[in-house]
C-alpha cells in the first residue's frame, strides 16, 4: 500500500498536549516537515520556551532545549556562536517573545544572528489563563483586562514582524496564517524558507504564525478560525517583511 501521509521523521510520537483547536499542531508539524524536507534534524538544536508549547522538548526529534521565559534568542545565540555548523531555532509564543524576551528577540535580531525563530501569535496568553498580551487588539477582552484592550492603559499590540525587520537589514521575515489549507500551504513554504536562510548564512529568520487559541478567546475551534480571518489579519497583515537577495 502506497503511503501517501504521515507523521514527519522529525517529530516523535509524544501525543500532542494541546486544546482542541489550538494551533500549536499545525505549526510544529509544519516545523518538521521542513526538517524532514532539508535533511537537517540530525544536525538542528531547538530551543523551547515557556507557555503552552513548553512540551515540545518531546516532540521535535532533535536536541532540544530550554531557556528561561522570553530568553530563547540569547540561548540559540549562544548555541549558534559555539556550533556553527547546527542549524539552531527557536520556538516561541507572543508571551514570550512579545512581552518578557522582547529585548531579547530584538537585539537577536539587530545582530542578524544566524538563527531560525518560530514565532507563533494567538494575541493572548493562552497557558496562564488567559491575560492581556502584548499582541492583545484593541478591544479585546482577556482574564486581565474583561472590558476590552483599552490603548490608553494598556497602549496598542505589538506588531513584532514589521519591528524587527527595521533593524535587521540582513533577515527573512514573515508574517502567515494557518487558519486554513492555503495559508497552511503559505506558511509551510516559509517556514522552510526560514531554514534555508540559515543554510546558507543569509541572515537572521523569523516566522510570525497566526494561530487559534479557543479556550483562551472563549469560541469554539470552528470561530477561532474564523476570528483569526476576521480580526487578526487586517491588524496583522500577511506578507514578508524582508528578504535578503529579494529571494
Amino acid at each position: 500500500m502506497k503511503k501517501i501521509f504521515g507523521r514527519p521523521d522529525s517529530l516523535t510520537d509524544f501525543p500532542y498536549p494541546y486544546c482542541p483547536g489550538c494551533g500549536h499542531g499545525i505549526v510544529q508539524r509544519l516545523v518538521g516537515e521542513a526538517m524532514d524536507d532539508l535533511g537537517i534534524v540530525g544536525r538542528a538544536i531547538g530551543v523551547t520556551s515557556a507557555g503552552c508549547s513548553v512540551r515540545n522538548w518531546k516532540q521535535f526529534a532533535c536536541d532540544m532545549t530550554m531557556g528561561l521565559h522570553g530568553r530563547g534568542p540569547a540561548v540559540a545565540t549562544g548555541l549558534k556562536r559555539t556550533a556553527p555548523e547546527c542549524i539552531i531555532f527557536t520556538y516561541q509564543g507572543d508571551g514570550d517573545l512579545a512581552a518578557i524576551g522582547t529585548g531579547e528577540i530584538v537585539h537577536a535580531a539587530a545582530r542578524c544572528e544566524r538563527i531560525t525563530v518560530i514565532y507563533v501569535n494567538n494575541a493572548v496568553f493562552g497557558a496562564t489563563g488567559g491575560q492581556q498580551a502584548p499582541t492583545t487588539l484593541l478591544g479585546q477582552k482577556t482574564t486581565s483586562f474583561p472590558g476590552g484592550r483599552d490603548p490608553r492603559t494598556g497602549g496598542y499590540p505589538l506588531r513584532m514582524a514589521e519591528m524587527l525587520a527595521g533593524v535587521s537589514p540582513e533577515s527573512f521575515i514573515a508574517r502567515v496564517s494557518i487558519h486554513d489549507v492555503k495559508h497552511i500551504n503559505q506558511a509551510a513554504k516559509a517556514i522552510r524558507r526560514s531554514f534555508e536562510v540559515q543554510l546558507n548564512d543569509e541572515g537572521f529568520a523569523l516566522v510570525e504564525c497566526l494561530s487559534m487559541c479557543p479556550t483562551q478567546w472563549k469560541v469554539s475551534p470552528l470561530d477561532a478560525v474564523k476570528w483569526i480571518e476576521k480580526n487578526m489579519i487586517p491588524y496583522y497583515p500577511l506578507g514578508e517583511f524582508a528578504n535578503p537577495k529579494g529571494s
